[in-house]
């Protein structure tokens, strides 16, 4: 008598396997440190902008009569006021020096400073400070470099700033091109130190000053990052979330359990 086999059942295979289920617990959590995420950066702009109105309008409205500002009308106070006043008084100081008369008025008033003991040298300071950094032909910070500091092997961000003066050149020599660069400190990028290196010491790096400046602040947590990166991250962040997957955290912790039942089944 021909003995019947009865064939084997066919393993699944990895894709039919149904999505791994996200406890009501990991679901919670991650809501709340996404609307972190979210409202933590929104609650500190909202408050560093209210700071700075409210500065400014403590400084500008003592100034102005009374009868002019609209909280003299109104029964509650409008907040901003003295950021607008100040900002078309600052505009028509700036129209009127571009003209030749507001011109001979600075210049008249320079020429009174120049003559101050102690204002005149604090005076040519900020203004030299100022225009600097907020004019349209200064020689702000513009490019990003790296430096071998402090040690050989280690290499430091830094702002590259303008080229060495000539005085300066003339004492360094003349058969290197020299050019300042600022080294900020972490986290705080508003310290650190300022020295002249030669031009072929500096590597620059395709690097804005913004991203340059959040990566010192946050001690190298927040890399530059390509934005075409970022929403691929993003698609396949609600990808997962509508089809019921984990992400971030709970999904390495679910990979690497699937990990060890696979090899708790090979043996």
């Amino acid at each position: 008598m021909r003995e019947t086999l009865t064939p084997l059942p066919e393993p699944d295979p990895a894709g039919a396997r149904p999505p791994p289920r996200v406890s009501k617990k990991s679901r919670l959590r991650t809501y709340f440190l996404t609307g972190i995420i979210v409202a933590g950066p929104l609650a500190i702009t909202i408050y560093i902008t209210w700071w700075f109105i409210s500065l400014i309008d403590g400084w500008v409205k003592p100034l102005v009569p009374a009868s002019y500002l609209p909280d003299h009308y109104l029964p509650f106070s409008i907040p901003g006021i003295g950021l607008v006043i100040a900002f078309i008084a600052v505009t028509l100081l700036g129209f009127l020096t571009a003209n030749l008369v507001g011109r001979s008025v600075v210049e008249f008033g320079e020429v009174l400073l120049a003559r101050t003991p102690v204002i005149s040298g604090l005076y040519k300071g900020l203004r030299q400070i100022f225009e600097t950094l907020f004019s349209a032909n200064g020689t702000s910070f513009r490019t990003v470099g790296l430096v071998e500091f402090p040690v050989k092997g280690t290499w430091s961000v830094v702002f590259v700033s303008a080229p060495a003066g000539p005085d300066v050149q003339t004492a360094l020599g003349e058969e290197n091109d020299h050019v300042g660069v600022f080294l900020p400190c972490a986290p705080n990028p508003t310290t650190g130190f300022f020295f002249y290196l030669p031009r072929a010491d500096i590597i620059e790096v395709p690097m804005s000053i913004d991203d340059a400046a959040k990566l010192v602040m946050s001690a190298g947590v927040i890399q530059p990052e390509d934005p075409q990166v970022r929403l691929q991250a993003m698609a396949a962040s609600i990808r997962a979330a509508q089809n019921g997957q984990a992400t971030g955290p709970e999904a390495a912790l679910e990979a690497s359990s699937r990990r060890q039942e696979k090899l708790v089944s090979t043996e």
